[in-house]
């Protein structure tokens, strides 16, 4: 796995932030933010351009 594969995601509710693995994210969307527990929407990704490089 590259880094340039890795996402940021944001939780809406709590704010809490990290770059996450492709297997990261689809466990955040099944089972929710680790820190807060509340549903994570798929636009709570984005881009992490700075492990694009």
């Amino acid at each position: 796995m590259s880094p340039s594969e890795d996402v940021l995601f944001a939780c809406p509710d709590c704010g809490e932030t990290m770059q996450v693995n492709p297997a990261m994210r689809d466990a955040l969307v099944e089972n929710g933010c680790v820190v807060c527990g509340s549903p994570v929407p798929e636009d709570a990704f984005e881009a992490d351009d700075a492990t694009a490089e």
